[in-house]
C-alpha cells in the first residue's frame, strides 16, 4: 500500500467511507480515481485495506459546499453497476458504486435516531459523496437498495438532483435469483426482512403470510415494495424520476445510455459509450461477457427453474392487479414494448 497524500476534502480521491455514529464523525479512505473501475462496489471486501485519515468530526463538515450530483436507485440485479460504471466519463460523470457510509445512515436509523439526526447524516454523506473529480463534473450515486426507503429523503436534501430507477422486469428478476442460487434466496429474504422494520412494504399481506412464501415469492414482494415506492414517489416529483427497464439498457444500450443522459443533463456520446469496454464485462468480476453469453446463461436457467417462476409471476401479478400497481416502470426514458 503506497503512501497517501493528506486529508483534502477538497479532493474527491478521499472518499467519504463511513458514518462513525458512536463518535459523530466521518471517516475517508484514499482511492484514487483510476482505480474505482477494478471495484464493484466501495465496500470493505471489495476495497481492501486502504490508507485512511483521522476522522473528522461532524460537526466541522456542516459548512462543506454541495455538488452536483444525481441519483441511480435500482431494484437489484439489473446493471446498475455496469450503467453506473458506463456513465464514468473525465470530464462528466464519476459514478459511486453503493458507497458504505450511506449504509451506515440506513443503520443509523435502524438503531433508533431521530428524523432530523438521520437528515442531518444523510445531508453530510450527498455534501462529502458530491465533491466533484474534476472542474464541471457530475458524481452519480448509486446507492445499495438498502437505501431505497431513503430515496425520498435523499432527494429532498438534493433538491437539483435528478434519479433514474433502473429495474429488471419481475420475470428477470426472479430468473436472476433463482440462477444464483441459495445464498441470494436468503440475501431477499434478508431484504425484506429489512424493508418490514423499515415499514417500506404495503402490498395487503399479513404478517403471518410472510411466513408462508416462498424464496421467489419473497424475493417478488420486495420487488412489488420497490415498484410501488417509486411509481408513488414519482408521482410526488414531477419530472426528477424516470425508470429504465434493465432488459432495454442491454438490448439497445445507446438508446438507453442517450436517454439516461438526456434526463442527467450529461452531454455523452452516448454511442462511443455503448461501445465501451462497460458493455464488454461482467461489471462484478471485470471477465469479458457478450450479450450472447447473458442470453443463454438466462435461457438456461429458464428451462430450470421455468415452473417456479411461472407460479411466482401469476400470483405477483394478481397481488399487483389487487394494489392496482402496473408492473411497468413508472416515467420510462424509453418506449415500453
Amino acid at each position: 500500500m503506497t503512501a497517501a497524500p493528506a486529508l483534502d476534502l477538497a479532493d474527491a480521491e478521499w472518499l467519504v467511507h463511513r458514518y462513525v455514529e458512536s463518535d459523530d464523525a466521518f471517516r475517508f479512505i484514499h482511492l484514487p480515481r483510476g482505480e474505482h473501475a477494478s471495484h464493484p462496489f466501495l465496500i470493505d471486501s471489495e476495497l481492501g485495506v486502504r490508507p485512511t485519515a483521522p476522522d473528522v468530526p461532524a460537526q466541522s463538515l456542516i459548512d462543506q459546499p454541495r455538488g452536483r450530483l444525481h441519483f441511480l436507485f435500482h431494484s437489484a440485479f439489473c446493471g446498475s453497476t455496469l450503467l453506473a460504471r458506463a456513465l464514468s466519463v473525465p470530464g462528466v460523470a464519476m459514478g459511486l458504486s453503493e458507497p458504505v457510509v450511506l449504509n451506515d445512515v440506513v443503520g443509523f436509523r435502524r438503531r433508533g435516531a431521530g428524523p432530523a439526526a438521520v437528515a442531518r447524516a444523510a445531508d453530510l454523506s450527498l455534501r462529502l459523496l458530491g465533491r466533484p473529480f474534476a472542474a464541471g463534473e457530475v458524481v452519480i450515486v448509486k446507492p445499495s437498495n438498502v437505501l431505497n426507503p431513503l430515496a425520498e429523503l435523499l432527494l429532498k436534501i438534493e433538491p437539483d438532483a435528478r434519479a433514474v430507477f433502473l429495474y429488471a422486469p419481475l420475470e428477470t428478476f426472479l430468473v436472476s435469483v433463482a440462477r444464483k442460487g441459495l445464498h441470494c434466496r436468503i440475501w431477499v429474504r434478508e431484504l425484506l426482512e429489512g424493508y418490514l422494520r423499515d415499514r417500506f412494504v404495503d402490498l395487503g399481506l399479513t404478517p403471518e403470510d410472510y411466513f408462508r412464501l416462498t424464496d421467489l415469492q419473497v424475493a417478488a414482494v420486495g420487488w412489488l415494495a420497490q415498484h410501488q415506492y417509486f411509481t408513488q414517489l414519482t408521482g410526488k416529483l414531477d419530472g426528477r424520476i424516470a425508470s429504465l427497464d434493465a432488459d432495454q439498457l442491454t438490448s439497445d444500450p445507446a438508446a438507453a445510455i442517450a436517454a439516461v443522459a438526456a434526463h442527467y443533463r450529461l452531454p455523452l456520446d452516448a454511442a462511443a459509450v455503448a461501445a465501451g469496454p462497460a458493455f464488454q464485462r461482467n461489471s462484478k468480476t471485470g471477465a469479458a461477457y457478450s450479450p450472447g453469453e447473458r442470453s443463454a446463461d438466462y435461457a438456461a436457467a429458464r428451462q430450470a427453474y421455468g415452473e417456479e417462476i411461472a407460479m411466482v409471476m401469476t400470483w405477483a401479478k394478481a397481488v399487483a392487479a389487487n394494489l392496482g400497481l402496473s408492473l411497468a416502470g413508472p416515467n420510462p426514458l424509453l418506449p415500453q414494448a
